[in-house]
């Protein structure tokens, strides 16, 4: 497995983790060039989440929609040291902004 697609994989998998330890059921979508790499569930709830990981201040992404087929789509970036955050598509992605995953764990 090369290198840049190890560390997708691991911060997908870390992203993953405090998801189910929050009750969500997720699924990865393996190898995913779409714009989900995890649908996650919970309480007939369903969002889609983009995972992201950079060390870079600013994080700039192609075009992702805001949802799919009427589901959320979400944006979770990884800047390291735990600080992981989630935008919605098309917003500014820096190590300031955003929602930390936590906070947002905890309003859904």
């Amino acid at each position: 497995m090369r290198s840049f697609k190890r560390k997708g994989y691991l911060v997908e998998r870390k992203v993953r983790m405090l998801l189910q330890r929050q009750g969500w059921v997720t699924v990865r979508s393996g190898g995913s060039l779409g714009f989900a790499d995890l649908v996650c569930l919970k309480k007939r709830r369903c969002i889609l989440i983009q995972v992201k990981s950079t060390r870079k201040p600013v994080l700039y992404t192609g075009n992702i929609p805001l949802e799919i087929q009427g589901f959320p789509v979400h944006v979770v970036v990884d800047f390291g040291y735990g600080n992981i955050r989630v935008f919605k598509p098309g917003e500014r992605m820096s190590k300031q902004e955003g929602m930390l995953l936590k906070e947002f764990l905890k309003k859904y």
